[in-house]
């Protein structure tokens, strides 16, 4: 007798378990549905490689390189105006002033065009990159060049012209790297480094506002 009411307990506390966890469950998925009906998303859309490889920053904010925005890296805003950058070395800066509407999902279709003045020096020095994260912001001489993916691997370098330059490496929760290297004509260099975790406190105002001169 004592053993079946035993079991009958045991029985009674499995469900109650059961059913205190779908209750908590139902409540997260609740509150899930409440907060993306809050919030507004933007999709990234780029027209070619060159797009899809810019850096992004929103409200004068680097966010990442336009192909990753998306999945777990997508950006969700509040409802409101919003601004959207968008930078590649060489080309003018695509500009353009959002509404997020709350619970709905925004496409920004980027094109990026070549600036009037963008030009290789004749005599070029050759620069390499070895960085992790690879998606982290390269600026040269406090300028937005690109990301680290796009100068490092077997084929992938950067071409300044020789003498003095300043490199500088930032991603948002990372420790800024900065160095600076000076390289003669038709010399090749690499630099290599893994940030190190950090605050966004820690990182220059060229992560929130590079110069937009090319």
């Amino acid at each position: 007798m004592r053993l079946e009411t035993a079991n009958q307990s045991l029985r009674w506390r499995r469900a109650i378990s059961v059913f205190v966890w779908l209750l908590v469950m139902i409540s997260g998925t609740k509150t899930l549905r409440a907060q993306n009906k809050v919030v507004g998303e933007l999709e990234f859309e780029g027209k070619t490689k060159l797009e899809r490889d810019s850096g992004v920053w929103i409200d004068g904010n680097y966010v990442g390189y336009l192909k990753e925005l998306k999945g777990s890296k997508k950006v969700t805003l509040l409802p409101g105006q919003h601004e959207v950058v968008v930078r590649q070395s060489g080309y003018q800066d695509y500009v353009e002033k959002i509404v997020v509407e709350p619970g709905q999902k925004r496409l920004v279709s980027v094109t990026m065009h070549l600036a009037p003045r963008a030009s290789v020096p004749e005599i070029t020095a050759t620069l390499k990159l070895k960085i992790k994260p690879k998606r982290a912001a390269v600026f040269l001489d406090e300028k937005f060049v690109g990301h680290a993916a796009d100068f490092g691997g077997a084929f992938k370098s950067m071409k300044i012209s020789p003498g003095k330059h300043r490199i500088r490496v930032e991603l948002p929760g990372y420790r800024t790297f900065d160095t600076e290297i000076n390289l003669l004509a038709n010399q090749e260099s690499e630099v290599k480094t893994e940030l190190v975790p950090g605050s966004i406190e820690q990182n220059s105002p060229l992560i929130k506002k590079p110069d937009a001169r090319q």
